[in-house]
């Protein structure tokens, strides 16, 4: 469950860590990238551990908090679907490639 929650968080970050604080990148590349502890963090930092603890925790509810108002992640898996399913189809289906395109092209335009 952790690793499924951390390949999300990183996912987010992709996304949105332009976002957040040059430190909260600093701290969230550390440990989600770097794997780094808490403590190796806090030395390198010069802080404690319980102020990298609270600064990823607040990292990772801001990226959360854009994913909820800005929907970039999803909007971007579901052209991606579509997209795949377009293409697979255009050989043998060239109808229902055409319907997922179109989907794709009102999903891209925001319709």
């Amino acid at each position: 469950m952790e690793l499924i929650k951390n390949e999300e968080l990183a996912d987010l970050y992709s996304f949105y860590g332009q976002l957040l604080t040059k430190g909260q990148q600093a701290y969230f590349e550390d440990y989600y990238y770097d794997d780094l502890s808490l403590g190796e963090i806090a030395d390198n930092h010069g802080v404690s551990r319980q102020a990298v603890y609270d600064n990823l925790r607040r990292s990772s509810k801001s990226l959360e908090n854009y994913e909820k108002k800005l929907h970039l992640k999803r909007d971007y898996l579901q052209m991606d679907q579509l997209a795949s399913v377009a293409l697979k189809q255009l050989a043998s289906d060239p109808e229902a490639s055409r319907d997922n395109l179109t989907k794709l092209i009102k999903l891209i335009r925001g319709e």
